[in-house]
């Protein structure tokens, strides 16, 4: 019996043992999948908007101590901040303060800028911080669109809404969405519900309704891309240029235009000094690059430099925009419209009494002959009078004489006319477009 008894216990005992490590291979199991399942939940909540905070900043810009601007900023590199170019551009001096401190960072100068996109990269002295995760891409319609304000308390204000479309304003691309933005939201990231930033996110005026736009985030990576190790002075930005820079402007041998067709090598007149320092700005910020050739006429020249043709679809009226500034008339009566001459181009007389030029656009004269007649119809309906150089000019080489006296002249073309006539003779619509796309790849400087 005590035999019988002993092997009932080990039995009982073994089946006691395997129920114990069934229930712990039940438990294990058990505390997997509700990890499993929490893992899941935390995924689907998306991320942690509070994580971004400490890379969001104002923006604070003065002249001198004069102060000038505030807005949002935000940082995209360790101590890079983007926010909009056109709240520093009359500042030497720009301090930032992260929206959950009070304390304030030093803005070193600027690494980048695109003009044509309202956008400037600044260099921040004093700390670093994880920067935002861009968007990579075109975010599609209905994409979800989330900005935040400053926290209050324990609560971070989120404000949602969607993509609307990806549309052309104002020469430029943009994202139209249905979050309403408020004068404070300037410059406010714009993320996605999965926590990337798909630009810089502020309203304006569209069809006469306020509303919301953002800078896509393509064009901040592309800034990041192209951007200064060294920063440059925030009075670079201004149009107009200190005396030290216009100096060494001056000795500056020319300027390689790089287009389509080839290269036009040309020169810029010290005579006109802004017209020149304004110019080399522009290269230097690679304004001009990827602009279209937009107007093209037979017998007159070609035309480029305006702010609305670097994506602009076919069908889109371009050469209204410039980038965002125009200068003073500044006729040198040396100076005439004979083949070769770069001049800049201006709006008519009865919407621009004073012959302001536009800042960034200009042509090149190819031109055609005149007779002595035309010369003297010209003269009579301008009211100006030709000398008998230009007359000899103007009868044997050519040019633009109905210009002379009224536009101003500050460069001319020292190699690649034979560039400028091939393009000249291409197909145009009846806005003087060519029909196949023309552009001004890039312009470098000549040293």
């Amino acid at each position: 019996m005590r035999k019988i008894a002993h092997i009932t216990l080990v039995v009982l005992f073994s089946l006691f043992l395997m129920n114990c490590s069934s229930s712990k291979k039940k438990e294990a199991t058990k505390s997997s999948s509700e990890k499993t399942v929490t893992a899941q939940k935390k995924a689907a909540s998306g991320p942690s908007f509070t994580d971004f905070i400490p890379a969001i900043v104002k923006v604070e810009t003065y002249d001198k101590e004069r102060f000038l601007n505030s807005e949002i900023g935000f940082f995209v590199g360790k101590q890079e901040v983007v926010c909009r170019l056109s709240e520093l551009e009359n500042a030497n001096e720009a301090k930032i303060t992260p929206i959950n401190e009070n304390k304030t960072y030093e803005v070193t100068g600027f690494t980048a800028v695109d003009r044509i996109n309202n956008l400037v990269l600044l260099k921040v002295k004093g700390t670093e911080r994880k920067p935002l995760n861009l968007y990579s891409g075109i975010a599609t319609v209905n994409t979800k669109s989330i900005y935040l304000t400053k926290p209050h308390s324990n609560t971070l204000p989120l404000h949602r809404g969607k993509v609307l479309d990806f549309i052309t304003f104002e020469g430029v691309k943009r994202y139209t969405v249905s979050n309403q933005f408020y004068s404070k939201g300037f410059g406010t990231p714009v993320f996605t519900d999965k926590g990337q930033c798909i630009g810089l996110g502020y309203s304006d005026m569209v069809n006469y309704e306020n509303q919301g736009l953002v800078i896509p985030s393509i064009f901040i990576s592309a800034m990041l891309d192209k951007q200064s190790k060294v920063p440059k002075k925030l009075e670079d930005l201004k149009t107009k240029t200190s005396k030290a820079v216009s100096e060494a402007n001056s000795k500056i041998k020319g300027l390689l235009i790089q287009t389509d067709y080839g290269n036009i090598r040309i020169r810029l007149f010290n005579e006109t000094p802004a017209y020149r320092d304004n110019f080399i700005r522009l290269v230097r910020e690679n304004f001009y690059d990827s602009l279209l050739i937009h107007r093209v006429i037979k017998g007159f020249g070609i035309q480029t430099g305006a702010a609305d043709t670097r994506y602009a679809d076919p069908d889109d009226v371009v050469g209204w925009k410039g980038p965002g500034y125009t200068l003073p008339a500044h006729i040198v009566p040396n100076f005439f419209h004979k083949r070769g001459m770069i001049g800049s181009p201006r709006k008519p007389d009865r919407r621009n009494s004073k012959r302001r030029s536009d800042g960034s656009q200009f042509y090149i004269v190819t031109g055609r002959t005149y007779s002595d007649a035309e010369l003297n119809d010209i003269e009579k309906e301008n009211h100006y009078h030709f000398s008998p150089e230009q007359r000899k000019v103007y009868k044997t080489i050519g040019g633009a004489p109905h210009l002379d006296g009224t536009y101003t002249i500050f460069g001319e073309v020292v190699s690649g006319m034979d560039v400028a006539d091939k393009i000249v003779q291409v197909p145009v619509d009846s806005d003087y477009r060519p029909l196949k796309d023309i552009r001004v790849q890039k312009i470098t400087i000549i040293k």
